[in-house]
């Protein structure tokens, strides 16, 4: 039975059915299926979770349809949201494609926002842009994949230090960026080279771009998913603790699951961190779900 004031992940992915493998697991596994996601949740305290579906080339095992997503939520409305996702290239792959009637159809079955876009383009690439300002026209917050380049990875390129990410920023101020990815969270280190946008490193954080550019856009948010996210907070907790104190009204707790067998540890890790007093209790709170409850309310 779902507890009151549960976590709330912001990312996740699913498939209604087993399909294919997915590509370059170190074990072949497949996307877990509803049920599958469910218990887990159960086992984890999570209440609900935002389910990201996947329709770019790159990074994709295997085709999905917004449709699937919205009869996964309509089966169990209590434990699922959803953001729709569109491709800049889709429809008519120009920069002049109108979006907004897709997002409206969308919006009024239920999304809360785009994502995850991993369509690896340049960050500032006009089709990019384009998507950009009809999510910012239709108030459709944007959960995005950073990569640091073109080959054997998906995700909007950045080139070392974010400049394409901040030019973004300053062009679409109203509208809210959920930022995900070990290249994006790598930068939380000044410490960092295009090596380590690769992996996730270790280590003590001197304060990087992503505390300045948190600092100076309030419309750029964290996606506090998977490895990368919580290798960010957790790498050097004293400084993640400031971190997650500092930013506590603009992170979101995720875990970006895909296959039966993942389990992610930040939600222990906060859970330690409000228990021992490092964060405080409102931080803890707005992190696991508070500003997710008012995002999905919008």
């Amino acid at each position: 039975m779902k507890k009151e004031k549960q976590k709330i992940d912001l990312h996740v992915h699913l498939k209604s059915r087993k399909e294919i493998p997915r590509y370059h697991a170190a074990i072949p596994s497949t996307y877990c299926t509803p049920e599958e996601l469910l218990e887990i949740y159960d086992q984890m305290e999570i209440g609900r979770g935002v389910i990201l579906p996947e329709v770019t080339p790159e990074g994709l095992y295997g085709s999905q349809s917004q449709e699937e997503i919205i009869e996964v939520v309509s089966q169990y409305p209590d434990r699922f949201s959803w953001f729709c996702n569109i491709d800049p290239r889709a429809i008519e792959n120009s920069p002049g494609t109108d979006f907004t009637p897709w997002l409206q159809y969308y919006r009024e079955r239920g999304a809360k926002g785009v994502g995850e876009v991993t369509a690896n383009l340049y960050f500032d690439d006009p089709k990019v842009w384009n998507l950009f300002s009809h999510c910012e026209k239709n108030r459709m917050p944007v959960i995005f994949h950073m990569a640091a380049g073109f080959e054997n990875t998906y995700g909007l390129v950045d080139d070392l230090h974010l400049p394409r990410l901040e030019r973004t920023l300053q062009a679409f101020p109203t509208l809210c960026f959920l930022a995900h990815s070990q290249t994006y969270w790598a930068e939380i280190s000044r410490e960092v080279d295009q090596q380590s946008r690769l992996v996730y490193p270790s280590g003590p954080v001197i304060p990087g771009r992503v505390v300045e550019l948190m600092r100076r856009y309030p419309n750029l948010c964290g996606d506090l998913s998977a490895g990368s996210g919580s290798n960010a907070v957790m790498r050097d907790p004293a400084f993640g603790y400031r971190f997650l104190e500092e930013f506590q009204d603009r992170l979101y707790y995720g875990t970006d699951i895909c296959s039966p067998e993942d389990r992610m540890p930040l939600g222990a890790f906060l859970d330690h961190a409000v228990l021992s007093g490092h964060i405080s209790q409102q931080a803890y709170e707005k992190i696991c779900w508070g500003n997710a409850q008012r995002l999905l309310q919008q």
